[in-house]
């Protein structure tokens, strides 16, 4: 793979965490009565994107460049607006999703690499001496 090719993968998958970002972000306050929907569905939505970034370029790159642009973008549009506006709030449902996505980050990009792992071979077992006492 060249540089270059590698280089826009990485942006490519800095522009699509991004957007999973932002749109996590915007949909983490929903509620359906007790139950916090827009927490569940961006957290799968977020971690699916991860993954399949992770796994399907087997680069631990592009999954930080996912990352970074999740948690840029979530950081972005996290602060005060300039009409005055807030679209994460500072409250415990605000806390944990700026957490979750992090932490989804973290892990996504800690995973270890299935490639790498050695590979094991069975040695085909000696059959042991049956008693044949029948």
């Amino acid at each position: 793979m060249t540089w270059v090719s590698r280089v826009l993968s990485w942006l490519a998958a800095a522009v699509v965490g991004g957007v999973f970002g932002v749109a996590g972000t915007i949909a983490h306050s929903l509620m359906w009565g007790p139950i916090p929907i827009g927490i569940i569905v961006g957290t799968i939505a977020c971690g699916a994107i991860l993954i399949a970034i992770r796994s399907l370029t087997h680069d631990r790159a592009a999954t930080i460049a996912a990352g970074a642009g999740m948690v840029g973008m979530l950081l972005i549009i996290s602060g005060v607006g300039p009409g005055g506006s807030v679209v994460v709030e500072n409250t415990a449902m605000g806390q944990i999703w700026i957490y979750l996505v992090a932490g989804l980050v973290i892990l996504a990009v800690a995973w270890p690499s299935i490639r790498r792992l050695p590979v094991r071979t069975e040695a085909v077992a000696e059959a042991a001496p049956t008693d044949s006492r029948a």
